[in-house]
């Protein structure tokens, strides 16, 4: 039997618990060596609490323990009998909705952490429009420290009650609440005895099952950026990785931008012949005709063309410390094409500004093609680059008309 992955996102407002969680899932999964255990012991003890933080298993930076808060993207690797996972613990402060955006943006699945007590507040709504703006895929709403009220169902209703309202305003396609403690360990790995009121899958049982990789599905449209040109004598292999969809040996494909057309006559995997290949494998590509391929063109085949356009409208996150302005002259990455860009408009805000979510209207200076962020999260994403320095600026999301 095939594992698969989950690639997932956690997100929850400050003393919501989500280090605990974090912590809670991987303890009770028994993803955590001893040596790891051992140090959140000496350093739970060393803070005068009788039981071990689990939260420490996640803060990792020094600024974190000293703090008591997650202040950076924390990546995890554990794995279950039925899946492997890679988790990004992304902040909570507002500051840090950037680093929200960076560690979701990638995720099939965003859990979002709700205390009990308080329960939805601005930065909920926050990170729920996070969720909605990347098109995360499957949205939990966990509900935590319900021990400290009473396990009470009625306090559980009315968080999703509210939740689902915000939900639709920002046209969140579905979420599924759960009720913990991570504290405790109810309904994190085990099911809890506590709620005999609900009769829904505890956490890590909803992760092991959720279905993932609805761009490797095969009716998702074939897109291959071409990343490296390998040239043997007179042959040329086109390599890189096939972000969604399937190709296949004889399949009809187009070039873009230039719009010529050949057909597939083989696909290599790691040096191995293939006669099909699927999203996200790493493949090279050998075409019927010579044609003038080079790095930051795409291969696409069967329905479903990319956009060709040099204007592109998106929905944005600012990451940078700098402003974005109007007339900012910029790089514009998309995929493995890297094109020069005018930013002509900002959904008539005069800049962009760290952690601002927003819109922006760039000029690129070649054409790209490009989908629809809600068709494809791979193709439909692009970042904006200082020219002066590389680094980056802003995150965007296409939004085609």
């Amino acid at each position: 039997m095939t594992v698969d992955t989950l690639r997932f996102a956690t997100a929850g407002s400050v003393d919501d618990g989500k280090s605990t969680l974090v912590g809670r899932l991987l303890h009770d999964s028994k993803s955590v060596l001893a040596d790891q255990l051992e140090a959140v012991e000496t350093a739970s003890r060393n803070r005068g609490q009788e039981a071990p933080d689990l939260a420490l298993l996640t803060d990792g930076l020094r600024a974190e323990r000293e703090q008591g808060i997650t202040i950076d993207v924390a990546y995890r690797y554990f794995a279950t009998p039925k899946r492997r996972f890679i988790l990004a613990d992304t902040p909570g402060h507002v500051q840090y909705t950037r680093n929200m955006v960076t560690g979701a943006s990638t995720a099939e699945l965003a859990i979002i952490l709700v205390d009990a007590r308080n329960g939805v507040v601005e930065q909920t709504r926050r990170h729920a429009a996070v969720a909605a703006l990347l098109r995360v895929p499957h949205v939990v709403l966990a509900v935590n420290k319900m021990d400290l009220v009473g396990y009470e169902e009625q306090a559980f209703e009315r968080i999703v009650e509210e939740f689902a309202g915000h939900a639709a305003e920002l046209g969140l396609p579905g979420f599924t609440p759960i009720p913990v403690s991570a504290l405790v360990g109810d309904n994190v790995v085990d099911r809890s005895a506590h709620m005999d009121w609900y009769a829904g899958p505890a956490l890590l049982e909803f992760l092991e099952n959720v279905p993932v990789g609805t761009e490797a599905a095969t009716d998702a449209p074939a897109r291959f950026p071409v990343q490296y040109v390998i040239r043997h004598g007179e042959v040329r292999h086109y390599a890189g990785q096939l972000v969604s969809g399937e190709l296949r040996v004889g399949d009809r494909v187009v070039v873009h931008p230039s719009g010529e057309t050949s057909e597939i006559i083989g696909i290599d995997a790691l040096g191995v012949p293939q006669e099909v290949a699927h999203a996200p494998q790493s493949i090279s590509v050998r075409l019927a005709d010579q044609r003038d391929i080079s790095r930051g063109d795409m291969i696409t085949a069967g329905l479903g063309a990319p956009v060709l356009t040099q204007d592109v409208e998106a929905a944005a996150c600012h990451l940078a410390d700098r402003p974005l302005k109007v007339g900012d002259r910029v790089l514009l990455r998309h995929t493995t094409r890297t094109v020069k860009a005018i930013v002509k408009d900002l959904g008539g805000a005069a800049e962009l500004t760290a952690n601002d979510l927003g819109r922006v209207t760039v000029r690129t200076a070649e054409p790209l093609a490009l989908d629809d962020y809600a068709v494809s999260r791979r193709t439909g994403a692009f970042i904006l680059i200082d020219p002066a320095d590389g680094a980056t600026l802003t995150a965007g999301m296409v939004e085609l008309p």
